[in-house]
């Protein structure tokens, strides 16, 4: 940026720190005003699964290469080791899957810091593919982000809830970094979570509200946490995470299928993404603490609405896993689940949400997969059995005066699979024959047969299914305000809106809003009328898939807009206006060869500074482009 540029940048100063700490504030006037000083917020980090550096806590000596682990190493994710050293690597990443402890001979510990969340690779060429949170902190350091205000929570994303506070203290260190980051800074936090992070910040919810007196749950969240932004949040989990479970997941990683699945099934992790019932609900912990029924966890059990049970599919898509085992010695838990069975051919067996959840699905495969005893014990004694409560299981809107749920969404994304026995040895021993996706208003297989089921009119974003996502539509009020805006800068012309849309509890809202072809839009759903002293918004990126939301700049560019908008004194809405969109930063002027000029003139100029190689690169905003934000207000 040029020095001009930079004066304009240093204008913001003052106001910059709230960019990524204050997108979820509320307007002036309003009862989810927080009074006070905005410098004074925090911005509290918690990445998705496997977006923190794991590093060794151990001396190994790898036979055959020179590439040994001593303490500190990286382990997840030195692709250099992985390579040359599988073997080692993979003692220092598997756990025990019945007490998840780590091998004999390596054990790895979360790194800590912005730097185990921002490129988990470090390096030339393998930086920029495993680049996570680091775009985002980029844009925090260009608006003039104060360094102690951001504070990533990074923890070991192979444990279930209750072993990362068991053998971490995790939950209980959060909650210290939420009352350490009031002390310094002497303002709440705003929590910014990805993927699985949302599962963990949940999870501490619930925590939460055993650890402190009832009298004071409520009291503490709104003295520590001003705004919750769920970015990418798998609400009833993701159909890849039983994909991973019977067949493996590489993730672009130079393993086996094999190799992986046995990682996976070595961390509980991959249990609390595992996709459930929206209609089937676990004991309230919470209530059985204080009516002595605490001692009957072993008798827990899903209460599931007569929807479950009238429906197909337990409000997903289709069934989510379709699998064929030998129709001889058939258990009765898998006859249930028959669809169909001729003598002497394979069995065809499906399972909902519902089936997978409560276990069913492992029951079934008992005899057939030895992997099965395993999931069944982590999934009772982990999460069946968890001491706080049952993580899959639907969740409610969180009790945060500001809410905003984020995803991408009209991409390709599976919800379903085919498996039939491959004839090789564990781990490779099941096959995937075919794959369901979910399109733009039907269910199509990857041979391109179309599905029988209930296809939705959007889809996910190529990871997480839209019945996930879009879950937290049910946390919107009865009256609910529609935008649809142009993702790039525009002038206004192709917004559509809908005012005090009907909104009812547990059905979907869907903007149904013509679209021009080959426009990428963000559509915002927000509260006309919401619950007092609450304020909730959905925000659907089209076009952006899971990994890459957090390093949009379009969701970063929202965000700050929001952020403008809630700190001035004459904001008159709840939320910032979409009618207009300008450039905010050099980057987003560009050269238009068709007018031989820089595009956006009312807010950009021609500019060149020493070192630009190309005449877009010499575009930067004018000096009074600070100006535009007004409109905002």
């Amino acid at each position: 940026m040029g020095a001009n540029s930079k004066s304009v940048t240093a204008s913001f100063t003052v106001i910059a720190v709230f960019f990524l700490i204050c997108g979820g504030g509320a307007a002036v006037e309003d009862e989810t005003e927080f009074h006070g000083d905005y410098s004074k917020l925090s911005g509290i980090i918690i990445p998705g699964f496997a977006s923190t550096q794991l590093r060794a806590w151990s001396i190994l000596d790898c036979p055959y290469t020179p590439l040994d682990f001593n303490p500190l190493d990286l382990v997840w994710l030195d692709t250099t080791k992985l390579l040359s050293a599988v073997n080692c690597w993979f003692k220092c990443m598997v756990l025990d899957p019945y007490n998840q402890t780590d091998h004999p001979e390596c054990k790895s510990r979360p790194d800590s810091g912005l730097s185990a969340i921002t490129e988990l690779d470090p390096g030339y060429i393998t930086g920029p593919l495993s680049t996570v949170w680091k775009e985002w902190l980029k844009w925090c350091v260009e608006f003039g982000i104060e360094a102690n205000a951001i504070v990533a929570v990074p923890y070991d994303w192979r444990l279930s809830p209750t072993k990362l506070e068991e053998r971490d203290l995790y939950f209980h260190k959060l909650k210290l970094t939420f009352e350490t980051a009031l002390k310094l800074r002497g303002g709440p936090s705003i929590v910014f979570a990805h993927s699985m992070g949302n599962n963990v910040f949940r999870y501490f919810l619930e925590w939460l509200r055993l650890e402190i007196a009832p009298k004071h749950y409520l009291e503490w969240l709104d003295q520590h946490i001003h705004a919750y932004f769920a970015v990418g949040a798998p609400l009833l989990g993701s159909v890849e995470a039983i994909k991973s479970t019977l067949s493996g997941v590489t993730f672009g990683l130079p393993v086996s299928e094999g190799t992986a699945r046995l990682l996976s099934n070595s961390f509980a992790s991959s249990l609390w993404l595992m996709p459930f019932s929206k209609n089937c609900k676990g004991d309230n912990t919470f209530w059985t603490h204080f009516s002595g029924g605490a001692a009957k966890k072993d008798k827990r059990v899903y209460h599931c609405d007569d929807e479950e049970y009238q429906s197909k599919y337990s409000g997903w898509p289709t069934n989510i896993i379709n699998i064929e085992i030998p129709s001889t010695g058939v258990t009765e838990t898998a006859l249930a689940n028959m669809t169909s069975m001729e003598c002497g051919l394979p069995t065809l067996l499906s399972f909902t949400a519902r089936e997978l959840a409560d276990g069913t699905l492992f029951k079934a495969i008992e005899d057939y997969d030895p992997d099965s005893k395993r999931m069944l014990h982590q999934l009772k004694k982990l999460y069946h059995d968890d001491p706080v409560f049952n993580p899959l299981t639907p969740w409610e809107r969180p009790s945060i005066k500001n809410v905003f749920c984020i995803y991408g969404a009209h991409l390709k994304t599976e919800v379903g699979y085919y498996f039939a026995p491959s004839g090789k040895p564990y781990p490779d021993n099941w096959i995937i024959t075919d794959v369901i996706y979910e399109t733009e208003g039907s269910l199509v297989s990857r041979s391109g047969t179309v599905v029988d089921g209930n296809a939705g009119p959007i889809t996910g974003d190529e990871t997480v299914p839209y019945h996930s996502l879009s879950w937290c539509k049910n946390w919107l009020g009865p009256k609910v305000n529609i935008t649809m805006a142009p993702q790039p800068e525009h002038d206004g012309s192709d917004v559509h809106v809908k005012l005090n849309v009907e909104h009812e509890h547990g059905s979907d809202i869907i903007a149904n809003m013509t679209k021009a072809p080959r426009v990428k839009y963000i559509t915002f759903y927000e509260d006309s009328e919401s619950i007092p002293g609450k304020r909730t918004a959905v925000w659907e990126l089209d076009k952006t898939n899971h990994r890459n939301i957090v390093r949009s700049p379009v969701l970063m560019r929202e965000l700050w807009l929001q952020m403008w908008h809630d700190i001035q004194p004459g904001a008159k809405s709840k939320f910032v206006t979409k009618a207009k969109r300008g450039p905010l930063r050099d980057t987003d002027c560009y050269w238009d060869y068709g007018k031989a000029c820089c595009a956006w003139q009312e807010y950009c100029e021609y500019r060149y500074s020493f070192g630009d190689v190309h005449l877009g690169q010499s575009c930067r905003l004018r000096n009074t482009s600070a100006t535009m934000l007004l409109q905002y207000i």
